[in-house]
């Protein structure tokens, strides 16, 4: 039936009841809340949520263990940049003393020498 076959306005009222009519008898013929295969779809909705939020709580330790390894990490590697850089200032001081003694002597050969010229 085609729309453009009811022109008259009884003819588009009476479709729109039967229409409203056939949508209340499909919501009257749904099946309750405590039907069978109600709860078993709800269960099964459930249990994708569950299952969903199982894998989120997962994917969270996941990355939550990640993290705290790599803060590990990186104190381990502060650690070792620490003690190697104390390690270098404490040669830069033991060295000190024979720099100094270098440039004594180079400087007291450098004055004998021009000593010599003279």
């Amino acid at each position: 039936m085609s729309i453009h076959q009811q022109t008259t306005f009884t003819g588009r009222r009476e479709t729109a009841e039967k229409a409203k009519q056939s949508l209340l008898e499909k919501f009257r013929s749904r099946p309750g809340p405590d039907h069978p295969e109600t709860i078993k779809r709800e269960a099964a909705r459930r249990a994708v949520v569950e299952a969903r939020e199982a894998r989120e709580a997962a994917r969270e330790a996941e990355r939550a263990a990640k993290a705290a390894q790599e803060a590990a990490e990186r104190a381990e590697r502060e650690e070792a940049e620490r003690i190697l850089e104390a390690e270098r200032q404490a040669q830069r001081e033991a060295d000190r003393p024979k720099a100094m003694l270098r440039e004594a002597v180079l400087y007291a050969t450098q004055r004998a020498q021009r000593g010599s010229r003279r």
